[in-house]
């Protein structure tokens, strides 16, 4: 199979590259990423020099970029994790999120339909769905974005699932808990823990830290998507996650002790807009129809992340002490806690 992976270059699309060159050896990967900050560049480009994968940089939302690679490559399938992804920057720079999920998308189900491409599968997020109450969301709950993230996958969804049902392309969508493990980047609650407690600095923890999460290890994540790319059925929508429900005070602490390190490093700040207090999926329909299960659990998935950010502090202190991401965290957080 030829697949174009968009996104390739962050966290997740990454770890997915990695996932299909170990478990499908044959297939051919082509990774098309814009390199934004959140991307590993040196990770991606490593495999490409390795000739392991093809690596072409561009922007998904750049429509005249992308049919020049659609024209060049005769893919099978795509599957879609390329997005802006942080609730916070969501919030400060709205318009990047809905040309990027929203705009980028469609031009990605264009060319899909011009080109041929059989297969296309979307990313999302269980965000979708807004706060839960009591009972988990399936796959038929109503969507109710919080933020212009949740709101820009929301939408590119729904186009998504639009394609299939006008044109007859081979649509799939995830909707995925929280993920966890390597190369995330440090803006987000595990990896900002990890290197915030490393630095001997505070770890800034929205309100009283009690919003909840289920976290899911990235090698489940990876093999739910590609099950879900092989043998999804086309047209649908699923849910996938953990039994591994923590809230946020709960997952640094539990960072804390791997580390060896006092709680008294956690700093309550004030709550982000909108902040939605507590994410629940039911991943019956993926664990019904293709036997997935997660088969992680947090306490070893944890270990496994803290070990891998260990092993990588140089990468991780390139990344945090550099002058955009000193901004980005004096702009989000406040000056105080450097």
């Amino acid at each position: 199979m030829k697949i174009l992976i968009t996104g390739g270059a962050g966290f997740i699309g990454l770890n997915f590259i990695n996932y299909t060159l170990k478990h499908h050896p044959g297939d051919e990967i082509i990774c098309f990423d814009k390199l934004t900050y959140a991307a590993d560049s040196t990770a991606v480009k490593r495999l490409a020099d390795e000739k392991k994968i093809t690596f072409v940089q561009g922007d998904i939302a750049d429509a005249a970029a992308v049919g020049r690679l659609f024209c060049a490559e005769k893919f099978d399938a795509v599957v879609n994790f390329a997005a802006e992804t942080h609730v916070d920057r969501s919030i400060k720079f709205p318009a990047e999120f809905v040309r990027s999920n929203v705009t980028g998308v469609q031009v990605l189900l264009d060319m899909c339909l011009k080109y041929g491409v059989l297969r296309f599968h979307q990313i999302s997020t269980d965000e979708v769905y807004g706060s839960a109450a009591k009972m988990p969301f399936d796959e038929s709950a109503a969507l109710v974005p919080t933020s212009v993230y949740a709101a820009s996958k929301a939408a590119a969804d729904l186009i998504a699932l639009s394609y299939f049902k006008t044109h007859n392309l081979e649509v799939t969508v995830e909707r995925s808990s929280n993920n966890y493990g390597a190369y995330q980047h440090p803006e987000k609650l595990i990896p900002l823990a990890i290197s915030r407690a490393l630095g001997g600095q505070k770890i800034p923890l929205y309100g009283t830290g009690e919003n909840r999460r289920c976290w899911l290890y990235i090698t489940d994540h990876c093999r739910a998507t590609d099950m879900l790319l092989r043998r999804g059925r086309a047209g649908e929508i699923y849910n996938i996650s953990a039994e591994s429900e923590k809230t946020n005070i709960e997952v640094v602490r539990a960072i804390l002790a791997k580390l060896n390190m006092p709680d008294n490093l956690i700093s309550f700040v004030k709550d982000r807009a909108g902040h939605d207090l507590q994410y629940t999926i039911d991943s019956s329909k993926i664990k019904n129809e293709l036997n997935w299960r997660d088969e992680t659990d947090f306490d070893s998935g944890l270990g496994q992340t803290v070990d891998w950010y260990l092993n990588n502090r140089a990468r991780l202190h390139e990344i945090t002490s550099s002058a955009q991401y000193k901004e980005y965290f004096k702009d989000i957080y406040g000056g105080e806690l450097f």
